[in-house]
């Protein structure tokens, strides 16, 4: 196993980490919600409430960093080696596996395991596992 030392980026990574962590916080904190993508987005297409202010301002920031950053001259397009009919079923897969959780990765992994949900820890570790085993069999079994 080889480290692509180009794209190993500790600090960028923590940074990042840590402005992930600072914003669940800041939500949680200041409007009692939950920064879980999924539960922000579902709020925005179900019942009409009073709260989609906050619910499109944090969905635009999701969206507009990887845009600013982009025209700061950062490369922004991941390098998947996928077709669009793979990439569209996957994302099928998360959506549906993110209602039969009762939240994303991000809901989970970020704010339910700070919050010491044993339901949220079991879901991270399993999110974990799928990958591992994932990236195991495409490596090792199918020869990828």
């Amino acid at each position: 196993m080889s480290i692509d030392v180009a794209s190993f980026t500790p600090g960028w990574s923590l940074a990042g980490g840590m402005m992930i962590g600072a914003a669940a916080a800041v939500l949680v904190l200041f409007n009692g919600r939950i920064a879980g993508i999924s539960g922000i987005l579902g709020g925005l297409l179900g019942t009409p409430r009073n709260d989609a202010g906050w619910r499109l301002a944090f969905l635009a920031g999701l969206v507009g960093a990887p845009v600013l950053a982009g025209l700061l001259g950062q490369s922004i397009v991941p390098d998947i080696q996928a077709g669009w009919t793979e990439t569209l079923i996957a994302g099928a897969l998360v959506g549906i596996g993110t209602r039969y959780g009762n939240g994303c990765t991000s809901g989970h992994g970020v704010c339910g395991i700070s919050r010491g949900s044993i339901r949220s820890l079991c879901a991270t570790a399993t999110f974990m596992a799928s990958g591992f085993l994932t990236v195991f069999v495409t490596r090792h079994l199918l020869g990828g």
